[in-house]
């Protein structure tokens, strides 16, 4: 189980857009893509074959999973994420803070 995963609310706590707040739209492996944050402008060249425009296009680019961290709605700040298995079994994700269950 990922501490981090797709539609979490995060929050940037390193790099250029410290302190940026959004949803994570994609994980893969270590890196995570996050809603309108690390964006970057790139030079694309045309290509008619697949109807791609060329010029200068902004995207979103991936940040390193440790860059980030899960954003505690209670206290609106960052937060630890740690693991625990609940009466039914179930693994699930709770924030060391309040001890509050992610996973609800």
């Amino acid at each position: 189980m990922k501490r981090i995963k797709k539609n979490d609310q995060v929050i940037v706590i390193a790099g250029r857009d410290k302190g940026r707040k959004g949803t994570v739209t994609r994980v893969d492996g270590e890196r995570v893509w996050v809603e309108n944050v690390n964006v970057v402008k790139r030079h694309q060249k045309p290509n008619p074959a697949k109807g791609l425009q060329g010029g200068i296009i902004e995207k979103e680019m991936s940040l390193h999973i440790s860059n980030v961290a899960l954003l505690n709605a209670a206290t609106d700040k960052a937060d630890r994420v740690g693991f625990r298995t609940l009466e039914d079994g179930r693994k699930v994700r709770y924030f060391k803070s309040n001890n509050e269950v992610v996973d609800a």
